[in-house]
């Protein structure tokens, strides 16, 4: 049986070899809690220990009332025969009461599904950080191939909203770990990407962080630096014809509605005796 979030990626299980069923499906069984594994693909980097503590103590008192969902996989060194694909959050906290055994369902599962599930299921849930939501928005570009335009379409989001997030990853690990830790926030970020040099908006960071900056004041901030920096002169485009502008202006039109779409481009443009020259760099990777 596939998950709802498979369909949204047309994914089945004919990806990979299918484990032989030896269970019913969507049968809640107990698990022995020490054969499963974390899900790899999980986008959460930071779990909050006192939400994880506060579950437990309402699983205690209460019980398990939804059941992880696990798949079957080869036994790892530890002995594990299962990974977890949704409830790490209950897993973890089941754990930390040293319960012996979790009811659980197990299902069918390629490792393109799982990961999928696991990303979007974070999402929908909207509980990640900015940073750990990006990532989610990247892995599963990279899993199904899609344009974030298709992406967007898919999850019910706009385009711009993925490129805006995605846009943070480009920022320093610095800026990263401190939104992921809530040091500064997302609209702090955003204000840093304008800052194009990493060792500036390093220091833009902590300066944020030592001075306890609010948005406003990050943005005057940074436009007072930016005002201070010396602009890189651009030819100006004298003594060509007006056909050759209207060409020159079509190139920078569709560049920038590139750079829109998330990816950073390079350029550089050098006016020569005889011809216009603009040389573009393109990442490989968004």
């Amino acid at each position: 049986m596939l998950h709802p979030f498979s369909r949204i990626f047309g994914i089945g299980d004919k990806e990979e070899e299918v484990i032989e069923e030896e269970y019913v499906p969507d049968e809640v069984i107990q698990i022995p809690v020490k054969e499963i594994a974390a899900n790899r693909y999980q986008p959460r980097s930071i779990f909050n220990q006192e939400k994880i503590e506060e579950l437990a103590q309402t699983i205690h008192t209460h019980g398990m009332i939804q059941p992880i969902v696990v798949r079957k996989m080869t036994p790892d060194e530890q002995g594990r025969t299962f990974e977890l694909i949704a409830g790490e959050r209950r897993w973890r906290a089941v754990t930390s009461l040293e319960w012996e055994t979790v009811p659980a369902i197990i299902r069918e599962m390629s490792d393109t599904e799982t990961a999928s599930v696991a990303l979007i299921e974070n999402l929908q849930r909207e509980e990640l950080t900015v940073i750990e939501e990006a990532k989610a928005y990247e892995r599963l570009l990279e899993l199904h191939g899609l344009t974030q335009e298709a992406l967007a379409q898919r999850l019910g989001k706009s385009q711009s909203t993925i490129a805006n997030k995605m846009r943070l990853l480009k920022l320093p690990e610095a800026v990263q770990s401190a939104i992921l830790e809530k040091k500064i926030t997302e609209r702090h970020a955003r204000a840093l990407i304008s800052v194009k040099d990493p060792e500036k908006q390093e220091k833009l960071l902590a300066e944020i962080i030592d001075k306890n900056l609010n948005v406003k004041q990050t943005e005057d901030r940074i436009q007072k630096l930016l005002e201070q920096t010396p602009k890189k002169k651009k030819p100006t485009l004298k003594g060509i014809n007006k056909d050759m502008r209207i060409a020159m202006n079509t190139i920078k039109q569709s560049l920038h509605m590139v750079s829109e779409t998330g990816i950073n481009l390079e350029t550089d443009e050098q006016d020569h005796d005889d011809y216009y020259q603009i040389t573009i760099k393109i990442p490989k990777k968004k």
